[in-house]
């Protein structure tokens, strides 16, 4: 039954926690922490049903890059529904999903697009399809992977192997094939006269060692380029890639670079390893793919990759399916979404855009309990200098009681906001942020 808009919060919210299980979310905690429901999304701005406003500053979840509802997008979705709304790809072809693969390679460089519907599903095809890339090539033996400490990638049992959060990690640990973990390039971590790029050297040195001794049993490397967004948007030199580049091409080891939430020029450039100048072997897309309107995941990789399971033996093929792989309708989502980089010169704008979100932060930067202030494209992020274990949960509530939406990570606050935002949405947005962690802070203050 639809709700209108005179509708209580209360009556929906009641609803929800009767009938829906919310993702990464301990449930009990709405006992406290009330569900927010929304009624519509323009632009930048979320509606609650009583009318309130919220500027969406993480895009809601990393996903949403011009703007909820943008017209060019859902235009070419009505124009999709009306042609063809869904055929399975196995055996089947259309045309959305050919543009769409020939545009990413176009882009990546990379070829012959797997899709899937979400980020996790990428991750467990680009893992599956390199080790079963050195199994027909008669290497069974190189199966394993390794990952960054810190590194995420997905939340389903295979990419829950290479993500190094223990909170999303212990619970499932009987389950898990665990990856091994190499230090991570994080800028934070600089020691006392070293720079970013001294930090990027000593853990490429790390996984040189690393690598010396385990090449022979390892299939893949897999690393968020430039970002590690999940563990608290840790920030790392380019040159971190250009070393690991050679040294997977020295020790017979697949490069995975995980551009879920770095692409879409997210960090600056079209993608995140790109400013490294390097051509990985495989790359898992998803989030901005579709400008945050339908779930659609996508891996691309070599040629020589996909050549190694060209073969008449059925087994040697890539034997992994989703019933919507490449659905039409996600995929003419997709080509919308890369038009309007194309048509509107999007990468370019962002760096003026970036710049005037950056002094509107200014502020927040400034204050006296944020350290590590950070910005990387169309990301920014602070460290709080707190002990709170409830910061995170405080504060964003009290960001949305500021018309703000804002996740922290632990004690990161972070914005990563639409590509379409002005300077009045910007200042609204950073006077947001630091009213709600002044707010956040007095109350610990005051609770000792």
């Amino acid at each position: 039954m639809s709700l209108s808009l005179n509708q209580s919060n209360a009556a929906l919210v009641r609803r929800s926690l009767e009938s829906v299980w919310h993702p990464c979310t301990q449930m009990k905690r709405h006992e406290t922490l009330p569900l927010v429901p929304i009624a519509k999304a323009e632009g930048v701005w979320l509606y609650d049903f009583e009318g309130r406003r919220y500027l969406d500053g993480v895009s809601s979840w990393w996903v949403n890059l011009f703007g909820h509802g943008h017209p060019h997008i859902k235009t070419a979705l009505v124009a999709q529904l009306d042609q063809l709304d869904h055929i399975m790809l196995a055996g089947f072809t259309h045309e959305p999903v050919v543009e769409l693969s020939e545009k990413l390679g176009q882009l990546t460089g990379l070829g012959h697009a797997f899709y899937a519907s979400d980020g996790a599903s990428a991750t467990e095809i680009a893992l599956k399809m390199s080790a079963h890339y050195w199994r027909n090539t008669g290497r069974p033996e190189k199966c394993r992977f390794v990952g960054l400490a810190g590194g995420y990638h997905g939340e389903t049992v295979g990419a829950l192997a290479v993500t190094d959060i223990a909170l999303f990690r212990e619970a499932y640990a009987p389950l898990v094939r665990l990856a091994a973990t190499v230090p991570s390039p994080d800028a934070r971590t600089a020691e006392p006269g070293e720079s970013a790029v001294d930090v990027a050297r000593r853990a490429a040195g790390a996984l040189e060692t690393w690598l010396q001794q385990h090449h022979a049993g390892t299939a893949a490397l897999i690393v968020e380029p430039l970002v590690q967004c999940a563990a608290g948007m840790a920030m790392h030199d380019a040159s971190y890639l250009k070393w690991v580049r050679a040294l997977c091409d020295r020790y017979e080891v697949h490069l995975v670079v995980d551009e879920i939430a770095t692409g879409f020029g997210r960090t600056g450039t079209m993608f995140a390893h790109q400013q490294a100048g390097i051509l990985p072997d495989f790359i898992c897309l998803s989030k901005g793919l579709t400008g945050g309107t339908l779930p659609l995941s996508a891996v691309l990789t070599t040629d020589t990759v996909y050549q190694a399971f060209y073969d008449d033996d059925v087994a040697r093929g890539f034997l992994h399916s989703h019933s919507y792989t490449g659905n039409p309708l996600a995929c003419r989502a997709a080509l919308a979404t890369l038009e309007l980089f194309e048509h509107n010169d999007v990468l370019a704008r962002n760096i003026t855009l970036a710049q005037s979100i950056s002094q509107a932060f200014a502020p927040l930067t400034a204050h006296a309990r944020i350290q590590n202030a950070r910005q990387l494209g169309m990301i920014w992020a602070w460290d709080v200098d707190t002990a709170s274990p409830s910061f995170s949960r405080r504060y964003q509530q009290h960001a949305m009681a500021h018309g703000v939406l804002l996740r922290p990570i632990g004690n990161t606050i972070y914005a990563m906001p639409p590509y379409v935002m002005d300077d009045d949405k910007a200042a609204h947005l950073a006077q947001g942020a630091l009213a709600a962690l002044e707010t956040t802070l007095a109350e610990e203050n005051t609770n000792g």
